[in-house]
């Protein structure tokens, strides 16, 4: 009588069978499934001696069920990453979820893609858009206001100020003379056109005139010594009377020559003196 060939779990004769072999015992493939086959990672179910079984670090799969998270292509010979609660992802698929998501349209940026990075956000090129228009922005000029970006144009005509003169945006830099904005290039001498920002000058009603214009143009000539009044420096001071005016170092006696600015006076034929010397004359 032969030797018995009985399966190790359920001690039914493997003779003529197909069966396997699992660490040194033999067992019907019934019972294979049942207290030796692994599971897999995946379905959760036996992977069973007719199927193709793939294993990494301890964990197993059929090979059917080996397939990326994401997009679901067949990992089989191909570079996988396992992760989290044991998923595997396709190498694509990991280097789209781990790269920088676009400001714009929340969709990753991968490795070769153009892209504009600004206070710690990044946008893909084409998505870089002016807030207002809508325009693409790319690599060019931008203001931001806020969260929003706005290219240049759009910038001007909502957020810059207008220039009193031209009523054009000033874009960068400017004058301010009480209260209103001018372009440095605006504001200049109503006479000779040069630029007066930082300079001295002169405003009388609606127009500015430099230092020399004002004395050639603009400024009172002293009854005194004939040269304009301009009010700067030295004899800043003025003394008006009647239709003549006066630096206040040059309104004095015409006798006596004694200084009379806030001081009494006197007016005879036509020239200025001190209360005392008329009757001298």
């Amino acid at each position: 009588m032969s030797d018995r060939f009985d399966c190790h779990y359920c001690r039914e004769s493997l003779h003529g069978k197909k069966y396997v072999q699992k660490e040194g015992r033999h067992c019907c493939v019934k019972c294979f499934e049942k207290f030796c086959a692994n599971t897999c990672t995946e379905c959760r179910k036996p992977i069973g001696a007719d199927s193709k079984e793939l294993h990494f670090k301890n964990r197993y799969w059929h090979d059917s069920c080996f397939h990326c998270t994401k997009c679901y292509a067949s990992l089989v010979n191909e570079p996988f990453m396992l992760r989290e609660n044991n998923k595997v992802w396709c190498s694509n698929c990991t280097a789209k979820d781990e790269a920088p998501r676009c400001k714009g349209c929340y969709k990753p940026i991968i490795a070769g893609d153009q892209n504009v990075e600004y206070k710690k956000s990044v946008w893909h090129k084409e998505c870089f858009t002016c807030y207002q228009c809508k325009a693409v922005i790319g690599t060019g000029s931008f203001f931001p206001k806020g969260d929003d970006i706005y290219c240049v144009s759009c910038h001007e005509h909502k957020f810059a100020k207008t220039c009193a003169k031209c009523k054009n945006p000033i874009t960068s830099g400017g004058i301010t003379y009480q209260e209103q904005p001018w372009h440095s290039e605006c504001f200049v001498c109503s006479s000779c056109k040069k630029p007066i920002g930082g300079r001295r000058f002169t405003a009388v009603e609606n127009d500015f005139y430099c230092v020399d214009c004002y004395k050639e143009c603009v400024a009172k000539k002293c009854a005194g010594c004939h040269s304009p009044i301009t009010g700067f420096g030295r004899g800043s001071s003025v003394v008006n009377y009647e239709d003549q005016s006066w630096h206040d170092y040059c309104f004095k006696c015409k006798k006596c020559s004694r200084p009379l600015a806030n001081r009494r006076f006197v007016c005879h034929n036509q020239q200025i003196y001190c209360p005392e010397c008329p009757h001298r004359l």
